[in-house]
């Protein structure tokens, strides 16, 4: 049941090194997609994990029961709000790239790695939540028998195609096409926007306090956003790599 939380995480982290190397088109500062992302993935699992447990206690009220199928929808529904959210940042970021003209191997390779794996995740979740919601309908007769049992819980085939193989499919895919063959080693080489240089800066900085980083990511309220030149206009860097 981790699988899916994990993997989620790889990406955000994947997500935020791809923005590095093209630092200029992101539409967030990549060092906040992994915590922006995670903190939301968190509040998720923590609603998740309350729901199991109101749920797999028989000895509390039927309303603190009934409380717990209510968190677990929540949650799921949720997860999937933040997986619709993070490709769509993903999205703006590919077509930013697409209009300037960079179209190198190395930012669209890890991409669309990033949209299968998403996808993996997403076809999961969606599943987790017809089999919820069919699980919550059940109510116990009078002869013990389960009236209106979902297949999706009777047969464990549901569970290895639609849960256990395409966490399979998607840990094997990450190690098959590693970001590491197209992306960098270090977080401050990037990019050139002439889509062909490997430059080597001083990295993308942000002076804010980590709390008002984490509830701004995009940087709409920082005073000093318009003053300061980004780092790839300046010129502290070394060149890397003239032929990318």
């Amino acid at each position: 049941m981790a699988g899916g939380p994990l993997l989620e995480l790889a990406n955000y982290h994947i997500l935020g090194r791809i923005l590095y190397y093209v630092p200029y088109h992101s539409p967030i500062h990549p060092g906040r997609v992994l915590t922006t992302f995670g903190m939301l993935s968190t509040v998720v699992e923590v609603l998740n994990a309350l729901g199991v447990s109101y749920i797999a206690n028989p000895e509390l009220p039927e309303s603190t029961i009934k409380l717990g199928h209510i968190l677990m929808k929540i949650s799921l529904i949720a997860q999937v709000l933040v997986i619709t959210v993070f490709c769509f940042l993903a999205a703006i970021f590919q077509r930013r790239c697409y209009r300037s003209g960079i179209r190198t191997r190395r930012v669209s390779a890890p991409l669309v790695t990033l949209y299968v794996s998403t996808f993996l995740i997403f076809v999961r979740c969606i599943y987790r939540i017809v089999e919820h919601f069919g699980a919550s309908k059940i109510r116990p007769s009078s002869s013990g028998e389960l009236d209106g049992l979902s297949p999706i819980l009777r047969h464990e085939w549901f569970f290895y195609v639609f849960e256990a193989s395409l966490m399979l499919v998607n840990t094997l895919m990450w190690n098959w096409r590693h970001p590491r063959r197209y992306l960098p080693e270090r977080s401050n080489i990037y990019l050139a926007q002439d889509g062909e240089t490997e430059l080597k800066g001083p990295g993308w900085k942000d002076q804010r306090p980590f709390l008002v980083t984490l509830c701004d990511p995009f940087g709409w309220f920082d005073s000093n956003k318009k003053k300061e030149r980004p780092f790839w206009e300046t010129n502290g860097y070394t060149l890397v790599n003239s032929a990318v």
